[in-house]
């Protein structure tokens, strides 16, 4: 079960998402990017940032800290924003945190070079979701303290939104000619030989059980929640077991771009252990 947390200042909007996160600060001391109940993706878009990374988490990919967030709408009435303030009011209760890494950089390809190991298991995890939300355009990665990390995962398991058609789209291939990662030639095969093993039922199960069951309840062709949990499982496990043979690379990019400045590179420059990532967690827990 994810920590639970009372926001008690709203800082400021994150206009970079469509889904205008903001940073919170909570009564744990902690600072986090707040993810809303009442943002039009809805609910589900919530349920993904759990399941995919939790999951992540537990594989050893690094993934900030998830928190379920309760909210009172009252603490953004100074916030100038209709937009905001509309937002704020449409989602009175739990919500979802994430840790805010102060002084993170966006991910840039020409400033951090990535390994073949670390690029195919990240990689490999997105086919595994079907995340096509990680793109040269878009590659919600950032470094901190010279380590790659992976952020927002709302827009994956699209058989989410349609469930009786859950188990044809989950075994559908994926097309990462796109991936930001592609053209750091991502060890597709080595991260398959590591991670599908660990990606048990029981791993599965563990996560899923994070969903709070209120982001759950009445979703239609499920008497509760714990049957949605369910579906998650048995979408992700077959997938985790075999995507790797139906993972599409395409034509490798052998021309680097143009390096950055010296002071961006050295920046973003990974410290050596980067190309280690965290071990997976041995109890399930964060």
């Amino acid at each position: 079960m994810l920590e639970e947390v009372v926001a008690n200042r709203y800082v400021t909007p994150l206009r970079e998402g469509g889904s205008l996160p903001g940073i919170v600060e909570a009564d744990d001391l902690g600072t986090y990017v707040m993810k809303f109940t009442g943002a039009g993706q809805g609910r589900k878009t919530l349920v993904a940032e759990v399941v995919c990374g939790q999951l992540a988490r537990r594989l050893g990919l690094r993934v900030p800290e998830l928190v379920t967030i309760q909210l009172d709408p009252v603490i953004g009435l100074s916030e100038p924003d209709q937009e905001v303030q509309e937002l704020l009011k449409a989602s009175g209760g739990l919500n979802l945190g994430m840790d805010f890494l102060p002084g993170s950089l966006g991910f840039d390809p020409l400033a951090y070079a990535v390994d073949p190991k670390e690029a195919g298991r990240v990689v490999w995890f997105d086919a595994v979701i079907n995340n096509v939300d990680r793109s040269w355009r878009n590659p919600n990665m950032l470094v901190w303290h010279g380590d790659l990390w992976i952020i927002d995962h709302g827009a994956t398991m699209i058989w989410h939104h349609n469930w009786p058609g859950a188990r044809a789209s989950a075994a559908k291939p994926y097309d990462a000619s796109d991936h930001a990662l592609a053209p750091f030639a991502p060890d597709i095969a080595a991260a398959a030989a590591e991670l599908a093993p660990l990606v048990t039922r029981e791993l599965l199960e563990q996560v899923a059980a994070d969903v709070p069951d209120e982001w759950l309840a009445d979703e239609p062709g499920f008497t509760s929640a714990d049957e949605v949990r369910a579906a998650y499982v048995e979408a992700l496990l077959p997938r985790a077991a075999t995507i790797h043979e139906r993972i599409t690379l395409g034509p490798r990019v052998e021309r680097r771009p143009q390096q950055p400045p010296g002071w961006l590179a050295e920046r973003l420059a990974p410290r050596p252990h980067a190309a280690e990532p965290h071990a997976p967690e041995k109890d399930g827990t964060t």
